[in-house]
């Protein structure tokens, strides 16, 4: 099996690093990096010492970067082709592989930033836009990068409506420690997956405010009511969300010290602003730039999201931080399943 990943991040690179098998001396596992620096840097510390430091690149991991076009040599050669770039270059990629044979899949999670031509759309939106007839899905779930990369035991979801592509993902990446669950609902695993991210940045200020672990768990469990309602207004299925795509990814992201979006609400209510949370990270937060979109889509739906609508007011700095838990705490009652 030849298995192309675009994109050398933390997060390309482990699945890279996760995709070799010694025993299976046919498998081929190439890492494509934009930058010719980075990847003479990768191939000479077999390291990626800016997103992994301290994890070994196997040798049986080819390192592969310069211009790519829909003829290049590596899509002609791959079984798989994995997209490991930000929300931001998704289109781009789908675009160039829209005639690819074999099966692509994005990891990146979110909603596209909305332009004068189109709303923000989730991965599968964009593929039905550039590349109506391309087999492709998305591989989400609970885990960091850094974690995967160290063989530490994760499990992840497989979605896409073709079971071609569930397949070559399960063939790709199940392991003794990675767990790859099939799944065809792609719209409730990328609502997960996008929303996480949100709802991430309000618990992150929750902890940083000092509110406790019960104004967490509330947190939590509101901000999964909300993830559902906006999944189901888009065609999901309810019981996703109980899935590792939505609780799984919506706990580990909300309360894991790795979370980049959990860093960026803690840094908030320590009393940086907005840049500067983000200038600190070095990497993408994608609940950053999805925040908005998240909000415009309920809006557009009739769902109401009030974490959702307080992280957007933070994040345009409408309000400070605790304004925006006052105004959590400060809505009318309700009944719970509503």
């Amino acid at each position: 099996m030849n298995i192309a990943v675009l994109g050398a991040g933390a997060w390309g690179t482990a699945l890279a690093i996760s995709a070799v098998r010694p025993e299976d001396t046919r498998r081929r596992v190439t890492l494509w990096a934009r930058d010719a620096l980075q990847a003479a840097d990768l191939q000479h510390h077999r390291e990626n010492r800016r997103y992994l430091s301290g994890v070994v690149i196997p040798e049986t991991v080819q390192i592969a970067t310069g211009p790519l076009h829909s003829g290049s040599a590596l899509f002609a050669a791959a079984d798989l082709v994995i997209i490991a770039t930000p929300m931001a270059g998704l289109r781009d990629m789908l675009t160039l592989l829209a005639d690819q044979r074999a099966p692509v899949a994005w990891l990146c999670k979110g909603f596209e930033a909305p332009t004068t031509q189109t709303t923000g759309l989730l991965g599968h939106e964009v593929r039905a836009q550039v590349a109506p007839e391309l087999r492709a899905g998305v591989l989400s779930g609970p885990s960091f990068a850094l974690e995967v990369a160290r063989g530490q035991p994760s499990a992840l979801v497989a979605a896409s409506e073709h079971a071609q592509v569930r397949d070559a993902l399960v063939a790709a990446f199940h392991s003794p420690t990675l767990r790859v669950y099939a799944n065809d609902d792609i719209v409730g695993v990328e609502v997960g997956g996008a929303v996480k991210n949100v709802l991430a940045i309000a618990t992150g200020l929750c902890d940083g405010l000092g509110l406790g672990l019960n104004a967490r768990a509330a947190l939590i469990t509101r901000g999964l009511a909300e993830m559902t309602r906006l999944g189901l207004a888009l065609g999901a299925k309810a019981e996703t969300f109980m899935g590792l795509s939505g609780l799984g990814d919506l706990v580990l992201t909300a309360t894991g010290d790795l979370s980049r979006n959990r860093k960026v609400g803690q840094l908030l209510a320590q009393g940086m602003n907005l840049q500067q949370a983000v200038d600190s990270l070095g990497h993408v937060a994608e609940g950053v730039y999805s925040a908005r979109t998240v909000a415009q889509r309920a809006r557009s739906l009739g769902v109401d999201m009030p974490i959702t609508d307080a992280v957007v007011a933070l994040l345009d700095g409408g309000l400070q931080p605790a304004q925006a838990v006052a105004l959590l705490m400060g809505r009318d009652p309700k009944d719970e399943l509503l």
